[in-house]
Order: structure tokens, then C-alpha cells, then sequence
């Protein structure tokens, strides 16, 4: 998955570098480029960083790093709601569901995420869509997840 952002990152001339970010920071965006913080040793967490990162480069624009500031909180929920939505996509939880896939940990290793962003995108789809939906003939339940 990592490599797949980086390659859209490319496409999109956005320069991605991973240096030393101090403090709980993962990582930033500004003017084209990302970093990531060199800490995370993780692939799959880098993963999520960089595509919630590709997700400002998308919907969000100016300074947002006062979060104190509504308007800029809701240019971070938008970022991060691009990022659910492209590391968790509804069809992949079908796909999934198909494929045997039947626990939370499992599900996060089959998408590439980490259990901890999985859980942040289906509770953001539970928000914007109720306890379930319907997706290409498929109900998909998201408290607790299964797909009918």
C-alpha cells in the first residue's frame, strides 16, 4: 500500500521525505510536500499517515495547524475522511467478507491498515451512514461489521 501512495504521490509531483518530526506530530503537508515522521518504523502505520497526508494535498488548503480553530478542524476531519475512504473502501470490505475474512485484525492486515485507522474509518462510515448500508447489493453493518 505504501509503495501504491508513494507512485501517486509521483503522478501528482508531490515530494514525500521522512525526516524527524518532534513531538506526537506523524506527519505534515505543505506546498506539494509530506513528511513523515522517520519514527515510525511501521509500514502499515506509515500508510495511513502518508495517505491522510495525500488526503490534505486533496481537500484541504492554507496553515490548518490550529485545531483550535473550527474551520481548520474540519479541513482535518476532510483529510482524514479521504483517507478512510481510499484505505477502506466499501467494496473491499465485501471483497473481503467473500474472500473469509471474518475479524477486525484480520481485516486490517487484508487492507493494509492498522487495526486503529480501521476502526476510525468504520466508525466514520457508521456517522455518515447509519448503523448500515447498502452498497452493489450488498448491506454492510457496521456495529458489529458484517457484510449481509
Amino acid at each position: 500500500m505504501y509503495e501504491a501512495l508513494l507512485n501517486e504521490c509521483t503522478r501528482e509531483r508531490i515530494i514525500v521525505e521522512e525526516k524527524v518530526i518532534k513531538g506526537a506530530i506523524m506527519g505534515l503537508y505543505a506546498n506539494n510536500v509530506i513528511w513523515i515522521n522517520k519514527r515510525i518504523k511501521d509500514q502499515t502505520k506509515k500508510s495511513c499517515v502518508l495517505a491522510e497526508e495525500l488526503g490534505h494535498h486533496y481537500t484541504t488548503f492554507g496553515d490548518i495547524l490550529d485545531q483550535s480553530d473550527i474551520q481548520k478542524k474540519k479541513q482535518e476531519l476532510r483529510a482524514r475522511w479521504w483517507a478512510y475512504e481510499q484505505l477502506v473502501p466499501l467494496n473491499k470490505i465485501v471483497q473481503a467478507q467473500k474472500e473469509g475474512i471474518t475479524n477486525r485484525f484480520e481485516l486490517a492486515e487484508y487492507l493494509g491498515v492498522t487495526e486503529n485507522f480501521l476502526q476510525h474509518a468504520l466508525d466514520r462510515y457508521k456517522a455518515k451512514y447509519g448503523i448500515c448500508t447498502l452498497f452493489n447489493g450488498h448491506r454492510i453493518f457496521f456495529a458489529p461489521l458484517r457484510v449481509g
